[in-house]
């Protein structure tokens, strides 16, 4: 979940929207790539922008492949800041016709252009939504160790993420900025949500200290270190961890007292008239009732009704921030970040 890095945190929405927009261009690909020689022309494929990990890209994938799609969609994916300042900037006038990205996003880009569809079929969702997005994944941060490394060092497992400023992990420690990657958000909700503005900058500060030059621009960058045995304890996301210590890898996760928090990424469907390609609002249909179970496995928390999660995924302590998340919200836990570090 990759964030440029937003400029002037005064500036208001739009400003902020079209600074975001400046970025790199993103990585395509062609909904299944057989060589049948019948795909649609160009013009009536769907074209999907997505911000989503490559497991959740696979899910969507599948099921569209699966339930007659195939070769009829083009997904484009990009960082998230990179496709949030293309959702800001361009409105109605963006190229795709269907986009998964980060709820908070969506909702802060239809608040200003209004540039959604309400969705045309049932989303039986846990929490209510808006009527224009429906959710695919939800996915925790947690703290995230090699426990061979940790062993070797002597280290105390951490139980908390203040835990993470004892001097003791100097050096040993791996965090996101949450200038670049969402992933820090979640770190940055539980602090504040724990400690209070004051206490989380402080807080994170002591956390930045021990971490030094591995301030990382990349969301899964903290677990490609300890996974690689370059670092003992890092923040990340709670699924990716998950998943290597159930491959048999040197790798555990440990839920913070302060809390899992959680991101979830939504579809929504683009609001372009007369040029609304009717296939977008069928391929969202599609994703939402045939990927979710391949998307369970790997993003545990279940979103819909009759959905359930196995107990051996499920965080510790799992909690919801007390406001909206909203991009203001981000802006103002970018500001904190930045004040907390050396």
């Amino acid at each position: 979940m990759h964030l440029k890095k937003l400029m002037a945190m005064g500036l208001s929405l739009s400003m902020a929207a079209a600074l975001l927009g400046g970025c790199a261009a993103g990585s395509a690909s062609t909904g299944s790539d057989s060589g049948s020689g019948d795909a649609a022309p160009k013009e009536e494929q769907v074209v999907l922008y997505s911000n989503a990990d490559d497991e959740a890209i696979t899910a969507m994938t599948n099921a569209l492949d699966a339930n007659g799609y195939k070769d009829k969609y083009i997904i484009q994916t990009f960082g998230t800041s990179e496709l949030g300042g293309k959702l800001m900037a361009e409105g109605k006038n963006l190229e795709a016709d269907l986009v998964t990205m980060s709820t908070f996003y969506l909702q802060s880009a239809q608040d200003q252009n209004q540039m959604f569809l309400p969705l045309t079929f049932d989303v039986n969702t846990l929490e209510e939504v808006p009527d224009y997005t429906a959710p695919i994944t939800s996915q925790e941060g947690a703290i995230i160790v090699n426990t061979e490394l940790m062993e070797s060092e002597g280290l105390p497992m951490p139980t908390s993420l203040k835990d993470l400023t004892d001097p003791v992990y100097a050096g040993q420690v791996a965090v996101t900025d949450i200038q670049s990657s969402s992933t820090a958000w979640l770190l940055i909700q539980a602090l504040v949500s724990e400690y209070g503005y004051e206490g989380a900058q402080e807080v994170l500060s002591g956390i930045y200290q021990n971490a030094g030059d591995h301030i990382e621009t990349s969301g899964s960058a903290p677990l490609k270190l300890c996974r690689a045995g370059e670092l003992a304890v890092g923040f990340g996301l709670r699924h990716q961890a998950v998943a290597d210590k159930a491959d048999g890898l040197p790798i555990d996760y440990v839920d913070p007292t302060e809390g899992n928090f959680s991101l979830t990424e939504s579809v929504a469907v683009l609001d372009k008239g007369d040029e609304t390609n009717p296939l977008a609002m069928e391929m969202a249909q599609c994703i939402i009732e045939n990927a979710r179970e391949e998307l369970l496995a790997t993003y545990p928390n279940p979103l819909y009704e009759g959905e359930t999660s196995d107990s051996a995924n499920k965080s510790a302590y799992p909690k919801t921030f007390s406001e909206p998340l909203t991009l203001e919200l981000f802006q103002k836990h970018q500001e904190l970040s930045e004040s907390a570090k050396p």
